[in-house]
């Protein structure tokens, strides 16, 4: 019993809600491997760290000895899902999905044991069910069950539109259960809906119902709304070491231990020693540098771990200049730029006004000193390093 009430501390490590933990450990007292799906629908090129919430606890999996199916909805992708879209979600192409689905496969072994994966696409039976099957298929919900579903539910309120083929999605993401005989499959909180239609499935079939394991949603570096690269909060899996450091280092002390929960590989006693060791007085900072090591050698290696760290030390210790920042030559028909257009022109602001507010601010330096007067002009000819807010540096020619 030990053995399996071990098991259990791994698997529910972080997780926000198991169906059902007794149908887990009766699975666990079989003594034979379980099948863990977990599914991504290929919408974007690259994996963030809010992905890798469910990855890691799929490697949680895989260290207990059970065979690991990481599935990519090849076919689900040209639905799109509409979990928590207020509108219809546009549906990618076949060449978008096969071109992200290339760099996920790319990027998951980042984290787990290539040789303990498959990799599957529900495409090879999705696109086999056909028209009949599709309807058969949907004979099997009906659509009071489909508007219990929070999201179909507000806009059939609020007299939005929802589009058929939506409600297609969670009873594909069931029949990928059902193809795949899945005995537990992993999810975002937001998915639970579409992971309870695989159960109901799956007993339809005949088949003994998957446990549902929903993992939390991981905010993005403000601490607030969750990671997502259209909200420029995200720290990319695929991002250079230093980068990856200095953004991991940018997180409030708060929302550190929310990172070491979920994505560090630390055992929860450390992380419990950690937090003494903070409360006991030590700077958090010192504890945030190991977990950005942790997770930079992770993605990248030790060697690139050290380095990003020490470039860190060096560079908001001391004051020094990173060494590797990019050389941006930008055109003036005049003889010169504003500093505002300079910096929006070589990247390190989004815009002039977001230019002039990080002036405001204090957060813009020329060679290491600070700027705070918002109408300073660069002149033709001109080289200098530029510096906005702690991690974004351009070595800036004004030809």
């Amino acid at each position: 019993m030990k053995d399996f009430k071990d098991a259990l501390e791994i698997i529910g490590r972080g997780a926000d809600e198991i169906i059902q933990q007794e149908e887990l450990l009766n699975k666990l007292k079989k003594g034979k491997p379980l099948r863990i799906k977990t599914g991504f629908d290929p919408t974007a090129p690259d994996l963030h760290l809010g992905h890798t919430v469910l990855i890691n606890k799929m490697r949680h999996f895989q260290d207990l000895g059970h065979h690991v199916m990481f599935l990519i909805g090849d076919f689900t992708g040209l639905i799109g899902d509409p979990t928590g879209k207020n509108i219809t979600r546009k549906a990618l192409s076949k060449e978008e999905i096969a071109e992200n689905a290339k760099t996920y496969q790319e990027q998951i072994f980042k984290i787990l044991d290539p040789e303990k994966t498959e990799v599957c696409f529900n495409s090879s039976w999705g696109e086999a069910l056909g028209a009949a099957g599709m309807i058969k298929l949907a004979a099997k919900y009906t659509v009071a069950r489909m508007l219990e579903r929070d999201d179909f539910k507000k806009r059939y309120a609020n007299q939005q539109p929802i589009s058929i083929h939506e409600f297609l999605y969670p009873l594909m993401q069931g029949y990928d259960s059902v193809a795949m005989k899945a005995d537990v499959e992993l999810g975002g909180t937001d998915q639970k809906f579409n992971l309870l239609v695989g159960r109901e499935l799956q007993k339809e079939e005949g088949q003994e119902s998957q446990v549902i394991l929903t993992m939390p949603i991981l905010e993005g570096l403000g601490g607030v709304e969750k990671m997502s690269k259209s909200l420029d909060n995200y720290v990319g899996i695929d991002e250079p070491a230093a980068e990856m450091y200095g953004k991991l280092m940018s997180i409030s002390d708060e929302l550190m231990w929310r990172y070491f929960e979920l994505l560090s590989f630390r055992p929860l006693p450390d992380i419990e020693q950690l937090k003494q060791s903070v409360a006991q007085g030590e700077n958090p900072r010192d504890i945030k540098m190991q977990l950005a090591h942790e997770i930079v050698t992770r993605f990248h290696d030790k060697d690139q771990g050290d380095k990003a760290q020490g470039e860190f030390i060096n560079r908001f210790r001391h004051g020094a200049i990173p060494d590797d920042m990019p050389d941006i030559d930008l055109q003036s028909e005049d003889g010169k730029l504003s500093l505002a257009l300079v910096l929006k022109q070589s990247g390190l602001t989004p815009s002039t006004s977001e230019a002039y507010r990080m002036i405001a601010q204090g957060a813009v330096r020329i060679d290491g000193e600070r700027v705070s007067e918002r109408d300073i002009e660069l002149e033709l000819g001109s080289t200098c390093v530029m510096q906005v807010g702690k991690r974004k540096f351009a070595r800036v020619s004004i030809k």
